[in-house]
């Protein structure tokens, strides 16, 4: 699973040919969750509640190169890595 972003811990990630919809896999330690892009609800899994404000943050702010990413993984292109949090 190609990686897009670390902060604090935070590893983000997307699958090629994941089901959808599009969303991306949030780990922190041991705990992983997945993220719809379009709301950033969790579909599934839990991260702690200081990280998933960081993702929720940071996905936000980073919502359309998100969706480019879910776009080329649909494509099987190569993932462009995205600017962490701050």
């Amino acid at each position: 699973m190609p990686r897009i972003c670390e902060f604090f811990g935070v590893v983000i990630s997307m699958y090629y040919n994941d089901h959808r919809p599009p969303h991306f896999h949030a780990t922190y330690a041991e705990h992983e969750a997945l993220f719809a892009i379009d709301t950033l609800e969790i579909l599934a899994g839990e991260l702690p509640r200081r990280p998933r404000a960081f993702v929720v943050e940071w996905a936000s702010l980073h919502r359309e190169a998100l969706r480019a990413n879910w776009d080329r993984a649909r494509q099987g292109l190569p993932l462009q890595p995205m600017v962490p949090l701050d």
